[in-house]
């Protein structure tokens, strides 16, 4: 049957059309991916006080299998436990941490400079790790203040005032912009976290009501899945987290390593980012008891394989796994491409943002064999 020129002009004009469309789709996501990369910061900070949202919205709903109470008087005794606990670190021992800290600090950078003369004394080149920083003060104050001769006081001039002024000035200013910075997204994502967990069905509705009307019953599927995801996830990685603190606190105590408390709280808090956190805990674990000779160190490097097997063998399996199901060679590759891309924030939260792309191409991928199951 011969091709009418109506036919011909409407199959030109189809084509011409999804050209089109195509055309729009590919400059729409390119737009997508130069956006995320300028502000990738401001996503992540956003998608922290999100998941910081689902955290209390999934502690309120235990808290609400115990005590049937309504939701916002459930989320102001959530709110308000957590708060008395934070308190009670900071100021029952706040001094301690403060303490801790710095001792740590200290010993973590002698142990980098021991180890940097350690593999240089064997012939390996560590000249791209400088720890010119560590040592350029203890040099300067040990090495040659008893060589120099007394200098004869004499007031500086007036261009070495407005040097050192300037430079005083602009390290001060460059402290106050870094602290100001963190102490600003904390209360960002806390707020965030806040706001997302008083109201979560407005925000639920929210992101229904911007899909078209014929995917809306899709949307809320994949919705709904994520949010479950995403709260029993975060509830295993609570539970793994407190786990780590207490073990390493409690066996870095019993050997008897300074510090113990602080470097429990950072094992606990690295825990939060699968793999990566464990080995940078554990070195960092193992570095520090160094300083109080080799037994201490080889017992807190038994002390992470320890708390690693737990944490792998014991805790993922029970908990984690019934929470989110990702083969661990993925992850740590979808990890490093986002730690190298984005950084701190990337290495972070890729788990959760895998969750959320597991869950969504399960839904599409179940959608095609259901439709065969019904049709059959």
């Amino acid at each position: 049957m011969p091709v009418t020129s109506e036919e011909r002009v409407q199959a030109r004009n189809d084509l011409a059309w999804s050209i089109a469309v195509g055309g729009i789709g590919v400059v729409l996501f390119i737009a997508f991916l130069v956006l995320a990369w300028y502000f990738a910061a401001t996503f992540f900070l956003i998608f922290a006080g999100m998941l910081l949202g689902v955290a209390l919205n999934a502690m309120t709903g235990l808290l609400g299998r115990v005590v049937p109470l309504p939701h916002p008087i459930r989320l102001a005794i959530v709110v308000l436990a957590l708060l008395a606990m934070l308190s009670g670190i900071v100021f029952l021992g706040g001094t301690t941490i403060a303490q801790q800290a710095t001792v740590l600090s200290n010993t973590i950078k002698s142990q980098l400079t021991n180890v940097k003369a350690f593999l240089e004394t064997y012939g390996v080149d560590t000249s791209f790790f400088d720890l010119s920083s560590f040592t350029a003060a203890a040099q300067q104050h040990g090495a040659d203040a008893p060589a120099q001769a007394p200098a004869t006081p004499h007031l500086p001039s007036a261009s070495t005032i407005a040097s050192s002024g300037g430079a005083i000035l602009g390290q001060t200013f460059k402290v106050l912009i870094g602290t100001v910075s963190a102490v600003g997204n904390f209360f960002i994502v806390l707020f965030l976290g806040l706001a997302f967990a008083v109201q979560p069905s407005v925000y639920r509705e929210g992101l229904l009501f911007m899909a078209p009307a014929k995917h809306r019953a899709r949307a809320t599927v994949i919705i709904d899945r994520i949010g479950f995801t995403l709260e029993r996830w975060l509830i295993a990685q609570i539970i793994t987290m407190a786990a780590v603190f207490l073990v390493t606190w409690l066996g870095l105590l019993i050997i008897g390593i300074p510090s113990s408390f602080i470097l429990g709280i950072q094992a606990g808090l690295l825990a939060f980012i699968p793999t990566v956190g464990a080995i940078l805990g554990g070195l960092i674990v193992v570095l520090a008891s160094l300083g109080s000779g080799w037994v201490a160190g080889l017992s807190a490097f038994i002390l992470f394989l320890g708390v690693h097997a737990l944490e792998s063998y014991i805790l993922t399996p029970i908990i984690q796994r019934q929470a989110l199901d990702i083969p661990p060679a993925t992850l740590f590759a979808f990890q490093i491409l986002l730690g190298v891309v984005f950084g701190i924030w990337g290495l972070a939260l890729a788990l959760p943002l895998m969750a959320i792309a597991k869950v969504m191409i399960d839904h599409f991928k179940a959608e095609p064999e259901q439709l065969e199951t019904t049709t059959a």
